[in-house]
């Protein structure tokens, strides 16, 4: 049926609404840090096809673990034994359509006089899986297919009861998968109040004219730029991998088309490696922001899309690979496609930006006359660093880039829930690319154990630097500072009591030629200290 504009575009909000409802009933209802604090998860609605209506502005990255979650969840369950109250859960990189496995999916079916016409879906990431090998996919966690965790509104308790058991916090596991399924009835409720406002028809024919007005939209935004092709290529480095690994990226327009191809090695015995839908994800959401950002999410805008890697690659991996690290790699695509997209809109794109997200692992036991002393905590973090400076602006100090979007945990959440202390949280003078628009900053955070306790880091551009463009200088490299009696062994180390580290993080590059730079801005520069009197005279040629 046909639906006039002007109630698209008001159904089109509701959808929207909904998804950013259910994002923030899950990150109110979760218990973790990871999810409360730092807003780790992601929600959406599916039509009945298990094609995106609309995502919420959560983490981009997300996407590539909901695209093939409901068709998965379809090809092993017949559509007329799924049932109004029915949830399913998975995680598998290459059995349940995730990208890596702390990322757990709910899925919940949508029901409307006993037809299944929508999906509401939400992920969280369940800071648990730690201390684990990369070598392959059987080392990193516990691998869910789509199966049932509730039926009819019950709980499947010997499901839960499996989970559970192979996960190093449970309680903490149970609390926020409960506030994964209160968040899918949240989307459950509100989609069905939306169908008897609207009627189910006229609802359901708005979600397929916005995807049709999304893949318009993009269509005529590849079809202003000249067809060409444009290459880029770039390096992957961390402490998984003996050497960088060489990718590159083709991109082509050819009228309203666009094809990314990319290039990479083979797999790795490491967790470096991307599903493929993790690099759709990543492509989709670059070249929505290079384009259009005012395209809709969803699955519309992909239709002009042809996106390619080679087959058992670390961009286009199979089974049994590890994935666990898969955003590293996942950040370089990311800004490759935007090296190649410089040539031909150079005023749309940034230069590179940290190309990271520095992660941190704890694990460790609760200290005695503690709550839980004696019990397993586990704590993961995720560190900003410098964003890219663009045509027009400085790069950004300290933020999440790209496909990642979680937030800062607070110093105070952080110590009052695990023996840790922050000694020092600071941005990295002269790590952001010099440049006419300066290159953002990284950060350097310092943690101090209070009690013995394992660390892992994942990190990357400790060999590699961050590229300017137009002749903007590199980022500084990312690294880490042990503290006296600290001994990393590759990228673990065993803190004791009173130990310390830091974590520093790559800066970003530089847009233009520094010479460019005006006085008023280095000396601007000087007095907030994003550069040093030394910098600021050997790059710029200033002195107060």
């Amino acid at each position: 049926m046909s639906v006039d504009p002007i109630t698209v575009e008001v159904i089109g909000a509701a959808l929207a609404s909904i998804v950013e409802e259910t994002g923030e009933t899950l990150i109110r209802a979760s218990h973790s840090t990871n999810i409360k604090e730092r807003r780790d998860c992601s929600t959406a609605l599916f039509n009945a096809r298990g094609e995106t209506l609309c995502q919420a502005e959560h983490i981009p990255i997300h996407l590539g673990s909901f695209l093939d979650l409901v068709p998965h969840i379809m090809r092993r369950y017949p559509t007329q034994d799924i049932r109004p109250g029915d949830a399913f859960i998975g995680n598998d990189a290459y059995e349940g359509g995730g990208t890596h496995l702390p990322d757990i999916v709910i899925a919940e079916p949508i029901f409307i006089d006993n037809t299944l016409v929508a999906w509401t879906v939400n992920l969280a990431h369940h800071a648990d899986f730690v201390d684990r090998g990369h070598a392959h996919i059987y080392q990193e966690g516990l691998r869910i297919p789509p199966v049932r965790l509730y039926r009819g509104g019950e709980l499947q308790k010997d499901v839960a009861d499996l989970i559970l058991l192979n996960c190093q916090v449970p309680k903490e596991r149970l609390s926020d998968l409960r506030a994964q399924m209160a968040a899918n009835r949240v989307g459950v409720q509100r989609f069905q109040a939306l169908a008897a406002k609207y009627g189910t028809a006229t609802v359901l024919s708005a979600g397929e004219a916005l995807m049709d007005y999304a893949e318009r939209k993009m269509r005529a935004a590849i079809a202003a730029i000249p067809d060409g092709t444009w290459r880029f290529e770039d390096v992957f480095d961390n402490e998984e991998v003996p050497e960088p690994l060489p990718l590159a990226v083709e991109v082509t327009v050819t009228g309203d088309q666009l094809a990314l191809a990319f290039e990479g090695p083979e797999q790795r015995r490491a967790g470096v490696n991307m599903t493929y839908t993790a690099l759709l994800a990543t492509a989709y959401y670059v070249v929505k922001s290079v384009m259009d950002p005012s395209i809709l999410p969803n699955a519309g805008l992909a239709r002009p899309l042809s996106i390619t890697a080679p087959l058992g690659s670390i961009l286009n991996c199979t089974a049994p690979a590890a994935v666990n690290g898969r955003l590293q790699t996942c950040q370089r695509v990311a800004d490759m496609i935007l090296g190649a997209l410089a040539q031909v809109v150079p005023e749309r794109v940034m230069a590179c930006s940290n190309s990271a997200c520095t992660v941190a692992y704890f694990i460790g036991k609760r200290p005695p006359n503690t709550p839980g002393a004696g019990s397993t905590w586990v704590y993961l973090e995720t560190i900003g660093g410098g964003s890219g400076a663009r045509s027009l602006k400085d790069g950004l100090d300290g933020v999440h880039v790209h496909t990642t979007n979680t937030s800062n945990l607070p110093v105070e959440a952080l110590e009052i829930e695990y023996p840790l202390v922050l000694m020092r949280y600071e941005l990295v003078a002269d790590s952001g690319g010099v440049g006419r628009y300066r290159g953002g900053m990284g950060l350097r955070r310092v943690y101090q154990a209070t009690h013995d306790c394992r660390v892992r880091v994942d990190l990357t551009r400790q060999l590699s630097r961050s590229w300017g463009l137009f002749g903007g200088g590199p980022g500084a490299h990312g690294k880490v500072e042990g503290g006296p009696g600290v001994v990393f062994d590759g990228d673990q180390a065993v803190l004791k009591a009173g130990h310390w580290f830091a974590l520093v993080t790559p800066g970003a590059g530089g847009y233009g030629p520094p010479d460019e730079r005006t006085a008023d801005a280095v000396a601007r520069d000087l007095a907030e200290g994003v550069i040093t009197p030394a910098s600021a005279h050997e790059a710029y040629g200033y002195s107060p």
